[in-house]
């Protein structure tokens, strides 16, 4: 789970950056805000994963 988190995410914003720009530039400006803030939520849901992952493995470690 290392690093491939972080790829995964770089890759989600790069990818989500350059639709934006080339919507952008033709015009659809309201598309490319729906863009981004589809890639922000998918982001979110990554991360809300792991911190949930986090609690379940601080729950084992004590054992809450």
């Amino acid at each position: 789970m290392g690093i491939d988190i972080i790829i995964k995410i770089a890759g989600i914003g790069l990818l989500t950056a350059v639709v934006g720009q080339v919507l952008k530039q033709s015009g659809k400006e309201e598309i490319a805000t729906l863009a981004t803030l589809a890639g922000i939520v998918i982001v979110l849901f990554m991360v809300l994963d792991l911190v949930g992952n986090l609690f379940d493995t601080i729950k084992q470690m004590f054992s809450l």
